[in-house]
């Protein structure tokens, strides 16, 4: 473990073990990524792109926030024009996503545009400068708040809450089934490194968040259990009064999520674009993430007064919402042959499987307060309604 002490937050986590007992999973991944100044996610640096450990898809190409803004400038409409809308977008980081939805909605929907409010909910306080940067001339149309203001529902929304690779990276319990039934993966010290332990679930939550989507892990497999993805769309529910969520994220629907093929679950780590399957090394300087049970997402939202208006891969929602014409638009103005084969291999990493992210992502809508809602991304491609 000697890459271990190079992290300043290993000797925390080993002492608040040697304090409290062995942590759950959920409460070592929520220090490894939210430990305030220490954490992946709350500590300076970049986390995303060449630079960083990994790549999204508003890093592959504008297209990708230029359909988004497409789709959230149809959502204003059919909610019938509001004034004062808002886009609540959950985990920007640099703000780039929002850069390209702000410059299309400004070309797209000028009305739109006149009244909006791009509202960033961020961990880490210090990227506040780095999104007005990367809003530029739209730097106006910016505003600010906390997790806990919209956990609380202090944001009375009216408009779109965007997240995009949030909820993978949300802290979650990790859960084995063993011949003794279901037991908890803990996290513990042993010969004073990171160890697993196997224990009594720490919460009855685990075992009926299992029950309610009818899953039933085999002996010996492995499952993450996202109990706070839950309690985020709780929030997000608080503080939206009408309009949408829109939730963007690699995962699946629970059967495939928890098929018994799947024996170590999903978890993985980024580092500088490497995969690494041990989370006990580089604490705090490593993301962690696991796959999405949008199965579970969608029955939450139900509880909460969400409808879920649609849900699919991300190559149906950027066809639907008119990669077609981006991509016209696009070939029209490059200049050169090399630059017209750029933008066509950035836009089909976004689109197809097997290496790219048109089937690994998923999108799914939900919304409150809005009736019969007909969405870009419902139509046939390259059809209106």
């Amino acid at each position: 473990m000697e890459e271990n002490q190079t992290t300043p937050l290993l000797k925390i986590i080993l002492d608040r073990i040697g304090a409290r007992g062995p942590l759950t999973f959920a409460d070592y991944m929520a220090a490894c990524l939210y430990e305030p100044g220490l954490g992946y996610y709350t500590s300076p640096g970049r986390k995303v792109g060449a630079e960083g450990d990994f790549y999204t898809s508003s890093n592959v190409h504008e297209v990708f926030g230029r359909l988004i803004g497409r789709e959230i400038s149809r959502m204003w409409e059919v909610m019938g024009h509001p004034a004062g809308f808002q886009i609540v977008e959950v985990g920007a980081g640099n703000g780039r996503l929002a850069s390209d939805i702000v410059g299309a909605i400004a070309e797209l929907a000028p009305t739109l545009y006149a009244g909006l409010t791009y509202r960033f909910i961020e961990a880490e306080p210090s990227l506040a400068d780095a999104q007005r940067l990367m809003l530029g001339e739209h730097a106006a149309k910016g505003a600010w708040s906390t997790p806990a203001d919209l956990a609380a529902g202090n944001l009375a929304i009216t408009g779109c809450i965007l997240s995009n690779e949030l909820i993978d990276a949300l802290p979650t319990h990790l859960v084995e089934m063993t011949a003794d039934g279901l037991r908890e993966v803990y996290v513990t010290v042993r010969d004073g490194e990171l160890a697993e332990a196997l224990d009594v679930p720490s919460t009855p939550e685990l075992q009926a968040y299992l029950a309610r989507i009818g899953i039933r892990l085999v002996e010996g497999q492995r499952a993450e259990i996202n109990l706070a993805a839950g309690d985020w769309l709780a929030g997000v529910a608080r503080s939206l009064v009408s309009g949408f969520v829109m939730t963007i994220d690699y995962g699946y629907p629970a059967a495939e999520l928890y098929s018994s093929h799947r024996l170590n679950g999903t978890l993985l780590c980024y580092h500088r674009h490497t995969i690494e399957e041990n989370p006990y090394i580089r604490p705090g300087a490593q993301d962690i993430t696991s796959h999405v049970d949008f199965t579970s997402l969608g029955l939450r939202g139900a509880e909460l007064g969400l409808q879920e208006v649609w849900f699919g891969e991300q190559y149906r929602f950027l066809m639907g919402a008119g990669m077609m014409e981006e991509l016209l638009a696009l070939e029209a103005k490059a200049t050169t042959e090399p630059a017209r084969i750029r933008h066509r291999l950035a836009l089909k990493k976004l689109l197809l499987p097997d290496g790219g992210m048109g089937d690994t992502f998923k999108v799914l809508i939900q919304s409150r307060g809005v009736e019969n809602p007909r969405l870009l991304c419902m139509r046939d491609w390259g059809k209106s309604f």
